[in-house]
């Protein structure tokens, strides 16, 4: 790593490139150490940390006007949370918590840093997959997911489709083919149990 800040500061001194395969090299000891050991919950923390660190240097060398490495440490954040979570990660409860937290979160963040385009509405959607996914899976509900899961994309395109192009409407197209998913877990589920029950009082 000396060797590399050596080569950047004496060949191109203006970019600070050496700080990439650092990265990378200061993680291969770490992960090979940590595997070994087994130390999964540790090595969450460490590389979680290094890579914060990373994109917090990174950030304030080349855009310290904009700090966009709070967009990203959110996430990055969570992986040593389940990790320590262990077996407790998979509930609904975790579920729910990291869904509200995330959208409250990028909600602010959104608010604070870029009003200018509610542009929070899609990590909330996608946050939202979680607990709607884990709730139906666990209860093996897979037409009433898909049900459900159209009516949230439904929503979604019509919220984006306000807020993004108000004067064409354009949502009903994605809609209209999600529309096919119920449909065809309904035909799929239901009607392969009537005519299954049909058939058996035949016989």
């Amino acid at each position: 790593m000396i060797f590399l800040g050596i080569v950047n500061f004496t060949t191109s001194s203006q970019t600070m490139w050496f700080i990439y395969p650092c990265l990378l090299l200061l993680l291969w000891p770490i992960t090979i150490i940590c595997m070994y050991k087994r130390m999964y919950k540790q090595y969450s923390i460490i590389c979680s940390t290094v890579i914060i660190v990373f994109l917090i240097i990174e950030n304030y060398i080349y855009t310290p006007d904009h700090l966009w490495f709070i967009y990203a440490i959110y996430p990055i954040l969570w992986w040593p949370i389940l990790m320590y979570l262990d077996e407790k990660a998979k509930t609904l409860k975790v579920a729910l918590i990291g869904c509200a937290s995330t959208i409250i979160y990028y909600a602010l963040v959104n608010i604070i840093l870029s009003p200018q385009y509610p542009w929070a509405i899609y990590p909330a959607f996608l946050v939202m997959w979680w607990p709607l996914a884990l709730y139906h899976a666990q209860r093996k509900t897979f037409v009433a997911f898909s049900v459900t899961a159209t009516l949230l994309i439904s929503i979604f395109f019509i919220i984006v489709n306000i807020v993004s192009s108000p004067g064409v409407i354009w949502a009903i197209y994605p809609i209209f083919v999600t529309l096919w998913w119920p449909l065809s877990m309904y035909f799929y589920v239901y009607k392969r149990r009537m005519y299954q029950g049909t058939f058996a009082k035949r016989m």
